[in-house]
């Protein structure tokens, strides 16, 4: 089996069809092609798209079989607090960020155009009318579908999150070193 590559200009910029004939490459055995490797999320942002980005790639990473944890730090963790729960935190500093920010999947902003909250009402209803899931939908998908979500202890130390704040299904929380260890196991990491 030969295979045609056409190359239609050549260096000079004239019109000149040029085929080349070689052999296919014969496809890889199994042994021969790359061992599948899991996806490691990395969710440090807490804005409504990216978490929504975040969710839609956990949901969709699962659905097409590929092990998929997501690691959850910084702002990205204040997604994963109950929406219930309105104030957290031990100190008064961590309790004003709360506040400010308030936690929970249902509660992010837009990272532009929020417009008070006119932003997020608008993604909803397009996400309504043109049948996109929410961030909420898709994570509870995803925890259906096995994706593991991690969250930081320094970030929970930080702000002063228990395990009781966080919402049902969390993992362990684990460090830095924990993460860096599935990225040199393997783990095709994606910032979010």
């Amino acid at each position: 089996m030969t295979q045609t590559i056409e190359h239609p200009v050549d260096i000079a910029g004239r019109g000149v069809d040029q085929v080349v004939a070689e052999p296919a490459a014969a496809p890889a055995s199994a042994a021969e092609q790359p061992a599948t490797h899991d996806v490691l999320i990395i969710c440090y942002s807490g804005e409504l798209e990216k978490t929504w980005a975040a969710m839609i790639l956990a949901s969709t990473s699962a659905a097409m079989g590929v092990k998929t944890r997501v690691f959850v730090t910084f702002w990205g963790l204040q997604t994963f607090v109950k929406d219930s729960r309105r104030i957290t935190g031990k100190n008064w500093m961590q309790r004003m960020m709360s506040f400010m920010q308030r936690p929970g999947v249902s509660h992010r902003k837009l990272s532009k155009m929020n417009f008070f909250g006119m932003g997020p009402w608008m993604m909803g209803s397009l996400a309504k009318k043109y049948n996109v899931a929410s961030p909420k939908e898709l994570l509870e998908v995803a925890q259906v579908m096995g994706v593991e979500f991690i969250p930081c202890q320094m970030t929970m130390d930080m702000f002063g999150l228990t395990k009781d704040d966080l919402i049902e299904g969390m993992g362990e929380p684990v460090g830095a070193a924990t993460v860096i260890g599935l990225m040199a196991e393997g783990s095709a990491p994606l910032f979010i």
